[in-house]
């Protein structure tokens, strides 16, 4: 029984640290909503773990609170499932902001989507005078309730929604960034999900709490790596990842491969910006980011896009023709003519776009020469 208890304690501080680490270090990182979610997430972690933890020593003997204990193992209880509720809705929360999904844009799914939270906590307290969910007998010891699975369910509906709304993302997008993100949200349901019903099936076996801990270590590892190569505001590649791009394909790159750069430019920004402000100037930019994904759907080969600073972005992709290039071009123009009509923006937004190849003879900085050159060429036309 002390073997037992040790073991499980050890595992449990060892997952505790671990979140408090990653708590700590994402405090103050950001403060997009997401983030807060995922603190808040942490918490209700840290919190699953502590109340394990005091149980698991209460229930083998290891620490007695003499005529206290029977009491001490029901709040650890509710509070532990209390925890776990709540960890598992701000993990759906966060998913879903990361996603930029229906249940944050609508403020009524919104709201509805902590209806499991609630309901989960008034049966904890109804609970407490019912014993349907667990109880304590007279002799002190601790059992599961006929109703006790109602204490994973309700919980676990937000781990299925998460999955199921990654897992459908997943098989329609076609960005490699995103898809790296939503991999990465599909296991970690999947991980402490499968944990937990080992758990749940055998309840002496540990693991649970290990496993949340690494795979919430793997999530925020992977958020870092996002800020590293993303750029915050659209969602696309920055100008590092550009570079990446260009230089392992021409390292790699099959005889008689073209590599095709476009560079875009916003026409009159400045004037947007001073005009409306730079909210809208923002809105521009995401307006012209996602012109950009979708106007690269349709190319046979996965492309990279990346904000190349300020209002210019660039595309550059392997093509066998100057002929695919320019269709490229103007699917573009229409899909931001397209996205301007249903964000109803207010004002008139366009793009100045140039295109250069390289069969991976030219360095990154003369192809992106060639490129702005056209580009600027083009600009000069449209006034």
């Amino acid at each position: 029984m002390a073997e037992y208890s040790i073991l499980y304690t050890e595992i449990n501080i060892f997952s505790f640290l671990l979140m408090a680490i990653i708590l700590s270090k994402n405090m103050g990182l950001s403060k997009m909503v997401a983030q807060r979610h995922f603190s808040m997430a942490i918490v209700s972690e840290m919190i699953f773990v502590l109340t394990d933890t005091v149980f698991v020593l209460i229930n083998e003997g290891t620490v007695s609170l003499g005529a206290y204990t029977p009491s001490a193992r029901i709040i650890c209880r509710t509070v532990y499932y209390f925890a776990t509720v709540l960890m598992c809705y701000y993990w759906f929360m966060y998913f879903e902001y990361m996603s930029d999904s229906i249940f944050v844009k609508t403020k009524l799914l919104s709201k509805f989507s902590s209806v499991f939270v609630w309901v989960l906590s008034a049966l904890l307290v109804l609970n407490l005078f019912t014993g349907f969910l667990f109880y304590v007998d007279g002799n002190g010891a601790y059992h599961r309730g006929p109703y006790y699975i109602l204490t994973y369910t309700l919980a676990y509906v937000y781990v299925v929604l998460a999955f199921i709304h990654a897992l459908i993302r997943l098989l329609r997008s076609r960005d490699e960034n995103e898809k790296k993100t939503l991999e990465v949200i599909l296991l970690f349901p999947i991980a402490p999900g499968g944990a937990g019903l080992l758990q749940f099936i055998y309840p002496r076996l540990p693991i649970a709490c290990g496993v949340l801990a690494i795979t919430t270590a793997l999530l925020y590892l992977n958020w870092i790596d996002q800020l590293i190569s993303l750029d915050p505001l659209t969602g696309l590649n920055n100008r590092k990842q550009m570079r990446h791009f260009y230089h392992s394909w021409a390292k790699s790159h099959s005889d008689g491969a073209v590599m095709y750069l476009m560079m875009i430019d916003a026409n009159k920004f400045k004037a947007i910006n001073d005009t409306y402000g730079h909210v809208e100037g923002d809105r521009a930019l995401k307006n012209i980011a996602d012109a950009l994904r979708q106007g690269c759907r349709d190319l046979p080969k996965r492309a990279n896009i990346s904000r190349y600073g300020g209002d210019e972005f660039s595309v550059m992709f392997e093509s066998g023709s100057r002929e695919e290039s320019e269709a490229l071009k103007s699917r573009i123009k229409e899909k931001l003519a397209q996205i301007n009509k249903e964000t109803e923006v207010p004002f008139e937004l366009t793009v100045s776009i140039g295109i250069a190849s390289s069969s991976g003879s030219l360095t990154l900085r003369q192809l992106i020469g060639d490129a702005d050159e056209d580009m600027y060429e083009e600009k000069e036309k449209s006034r």
